[in-house]
């Protein structure tokens, strides 16, 4: 009898003669890229590093195209992005030690989003693993044990033979729901020695879909299709699992009523007559919420961010579809379901009955008011004119990026992202500087479209250097700047704490001057001319920087 896993490929008379001859002159890099070429890999971001210059040697070999950033933290936040925009494993290629440890806040940007990277570091000779006290270049005690608590899974290929295995491993792990960075190590003597192995040729690595228990989707259903008051909370795992159309159908379906956390900007339309937009940080939204009788949350936590500071207390049946099982009922009793959200809300969409309920877009439009005469309150004109500037610039499925900066907080909530997987920020870890690199890796992974990065002065001071690799890849990304003189946030977190601030003052250079001199073109601008000189800027092949002078300021809590 014969099973399925009985069964083999035979080699073609081509392959075995490729096998026993192949070319001279392979080293265990050769490997690396060939296995992620095998994978179905194009493009890797990185910097070479002395125990690293046997993959990057190997890269002049392969059809690989390498982007080279200025900083390795950098570099991982491209990876970051164009593991997003792509849906693929992004490979990072990382230096040993100092370097290594460099990327490791990127690291966490990608694990608390769920961003693929596959990050390959280098390590010292193989002989000095062990934790021993050898004196090389970078060493450290154990370096896998800096990374083991950030990312997915931690894989090490001791011999040339283990290379291909423990990337196509890591490659499954990175892009198992939920997707996440991974990492690789390899020894510098393993790279750089040479190799008789043949090849590698195309590898399968596909992971496992992850689908929900059939019994468990039956009783949300039901608790679904019979509810009085039902809502949905959509997270990020709604946009990282394209199944922002399913969760379309199933809000109309139950006329129940969605709100799109900041992750998962864009996973519902805006405007829609079930929108509760992203209004997460208002107590208006959250007493809706807790009013629900049925609360579906879907590719999402529930963290700090998504519960109003975790002041958000539901008082009614909470279904949570996650796809990290440690996010499972971690804030909140629910009914769990470890499930890809795109598969889940599928088997809802099968299994809910039609639910009709004519006052839901009455309900959802009252609390949208109350929002609105809230902010209209508070003197805010300046804050909500430059959002809106923004928006009316950007092309509408053109993608942007946000650092931890005043307008990034107001864009969660207020920035209409027009169309799934076209907002991304860095409050998944919280980390400065990720906007202009990752929007250099989302211009890599789509050049059909211009990208806006947007970061205030202390965030954009962590960057700078990445204009060099804009000018040099010629990428079509524009950088709005805006120049508060400082960390405004924490300014203000300081001076409402403590009355005044300390360390949140910084010296800037002027960087229009700044950006010209590397050669990308550059405006100063004001609200009233925002909209112009950014559209401008946007529609101008290549990179650009436009600065804005503007003190901005943040909108009541409703959490305190």
């Amino acid at each position: 009898m014969t099973h399925d896993h009985d069964l083999v490929l035979r080699p073609t008379p081509a392959q075995t003669e490729a096998a026993l001859n192949p070319p001279p002159g392979r080293t265990g890099g050769d490997l690396v890229v060939e296995t992620l070429a095998g994978l179905g890999a194009t493009t890797v971001f990185g910097l070479p590093g002395q125990h690293a210059l046997g993959v990057f040697d190997a890269l002049r070999r392969s059809s690989l195209r390498h982007v080279g950033l200025r900083a390795e933290n950098n570099a991982g936040f491209a990876a970051d992005a164009y593991g997003r925009i792509t849906g693929e494993a992004a490979p990072l290629l990382l230096p040993t030690g100092p370097g290594a440890l460099m990327a490791l806040p990127a690291l966490q940007e990608a694990a608390a989003a769920s961003a693929p990277v596959l990050a390959i570091g280098s390590q010292i000779p193989a002989a000095g693993l062990g934790g021993g006290r050898h004196g090389h270049l970078h060493e450290l005690r154990d370096q896998q044990a800096s990374f083991r608590d950030v990312v997915k899974s931690v894989h090490t290929a001791r011999t040339a033979s283990q290379i291909p295995s423990a990337i196509a491993a890591a490659w499954e792990s990175a892009l198992t729901a939920p997707h996440g960075p991974v990492w690789v190590e390899i020894p510098q003597d393993v790279l750089t020695a040479e190799t008789v192995l043949p090849v590698v040729t195309a590898m399968d690595a596909t992971p496992e879909d992850l689908a929900p228990r059939p019994e468990l989707t039956a009783l949300a259903a039901h608790l679904l299709s019979t509810a009085e008051r039902p809502a949905i909370i959509a997270g990020g795992g709604v946009i990282r699992s394209d199944a922002s159309g399913k969760l379309r159908a199933l809000a109309e379906k139950l006329d129940a009523p969605v709100v799109t956390t900041f992750g998962g900007k864009g996973a519902f339309p805006w405007k829609h007559p079930l929108s509760l937009q992203s209004w997460l940080e208002d107590r208006h939204t959250t007493d809706f919420l807790e009013d629900a009788d049925v609360l579906l949350v879907v590719g999402s936590g529930l963290g700090e961010l998504s519960s109003n500071h975790h002041t958000f207390a539901p008082r009614g049946r909470v279904i949570q579809i996650e796809a990290d099982a440690g996010k499972l009922e971690a804030n909140h009793p629910a009914l769990g379901i470890h499930a890809d959200a795109r598969l889940a809300l599928q088997a809802l969409l099968e299994t809910a009955q039609d639910r009709t309920d004519a006052t839901a877009p009455d309900r959802v439009r009252t609390v949208l008011d109350k929002v609105a005469d809230r902010l209209a309150a508070q003197d805010l004109d300046l804050e909500r004119q430059v959002v809106a500037a923004v928006r009316a610039a950007l092309p509408p499925r053109a993608p942007s990026f946000w650092d931890m900066t005043i307008l990034a907080y107001w864009a969660w909530s207020a920035f209409d992202a027009r169309h799934p997987n076209t907002m991304h920020s860095a409050q998944g870890a919280g980390g400065l500087g990720y906007a202009f690199p990752a929007a250099l890796g989302a211009a890599v992974a789509d050049p059909t479209t211009p990208v806006l990065a947007v970061s205030g002065d202390g965030g954009a001071m962590y960057s700078l250097a990445e204009l060099a690799t804009a000018k040099q890849y010629g990428l079509d990304v524009t950088w709005l700047i805006v120049d508060d003189g400082g960390y405004g946030i924490l300014r203000a977190y300081m001076t409402d704490a403590y009355g005044e601030a300390t360390g949140t003052e910084l010296a800037r250079p002027d960087f229009v001057a700044l950006a010209e001199s590397f050669g990308v073109p550059a405006a100063l601008t004001a609200p009233d001319t925002l909209t112009a000189d950014l559209s401008k800027a946007l529609a101008t092949p290549g990179p650009s920087v436009v600065v804005l002078p503007a003190l901005l300021k943040m909108f009541e809590p409703t959490h305190l």
